[in-house]
């Protein structure tokens, strides 16, 4: 039984009024359930999170808009993949459910994560199927249900809804990336999958807000979105999803996950964004 709650979601300030605007962070988890038993070096294992990236984004709930975080670590599975992108050599026992692997899985960081970023082995052992069955019952299950759930209240509320789905990305391309080993990133990466799931108004706004705070924008480029944006994005249904990509250069060290000394500033800098954002979709 996982020992603490997969889920927060911080609902608008009771103060403030309901905007159609909603907000997820679904790798930011830090909280490494007990029965992970994982064989890599913890500090390593770290590496695959979205450190501070609910943190970044905590003004949201004060503006009107609604935030939904996952507690568990992305590495231990990760809800921003399909229930089918796995791979059942890494499963001892007869893994029941459909199979439909991605480049994803291909390089090891599907639905469960085989390796870290630089190809070595999280596990030194075959994962039974029952407790990767947990981990969909208990973290991914409950991840979908409640984001699903905001998206679906608020748009009910408003007949719209925005959502933005909040990452970090590495400073430059790992060994396991499809890019070239080393490529160095934009400050921020807008994924709305070529236009697909949002209209191009709520991209080119984040593209000037961003680019109002100093910071280089990619669009598309190298991150086009993975599965919640393009679940939640239907643009011709007044549904908009985006995904954000911070580079992780901007706010921490990457080794050691500490925070650096630009962090507030960054911190400050998403507000402003946060509040043009508000405005947009009010």
């Amino acid at each position: 039984m996982l020992e603490f709650s997969p889920v927060s979601v911080v609902a608008p300030a009771s103060s403030t009024r309901s905007i159609p605007l909603v907000l997820d962070s679904p790798h930011s988890g830090r909280r490494y359930p007990a029965d992970f038993a994982f064989a890599c070096d913890p500090v390593h294992l770290r590496k695959a999170e979205d450190t501070d990236i609910d943190d970044l984004y905590a003004a949201a709930p004060a503006l009107g808009a609604t935030l939904v975080c996952a507690e568990f670590p992305r590495s231990y599975i990760d809800p921003n993949r399909r229930l089918e992108d796995v791979d059942p050599s890494m499963f001892s026992g007869r893994w029941t459910r459909p199979v439909d692997a991605s480049p994803k899985t291909k390089s090891g960081i599907g639905l469960v994560w085989r390796v870290l970023d630089d190809g070595s082995p999280i596990y030194a052992r075959s994962l039974s199927v029952s407790e990767v069955e947990a981990r969909i019952e208990q973290c991914y299950t409950p991840y979908w249900q409640a984001l699903t759930d905001v998206i679906e209240s608020c748009y009910s509320a408003h007949q719209k809804v925005f959502h933005i789905n909040c990452h970090s990305m590495p400073a430059e391309a790992s060994p396991i990336s499809w890019i070239k080993p080393g490529t160095k990133f934009a400050d921020i990466v807008l994924g709305d999958r070529d236009g697909s799931t949002c209209s191009p108004e709520y991209t080119q706004m984040f593209r000037d807000a961003f680019a109002a705070e100093g910071l280089n924008v990619a669009i598309n480029d190298p991150y086009k979105g993975v599965e919640l944006v393009k679940r939640f994005g239907k643009p011709s249904a007044h549904r908009h999803s985006i995904q954000i990509e911070i580079n992780r250069r901007l706010y921490m060290n990457e080794a050691t996950r500490e925070r650096s000394a630009n962090y507030a500033h960054l911190k400050a800098s998403i507000g402003r964004v946060l509040e043009k954002t508000a405005a947009f979709v009010a």
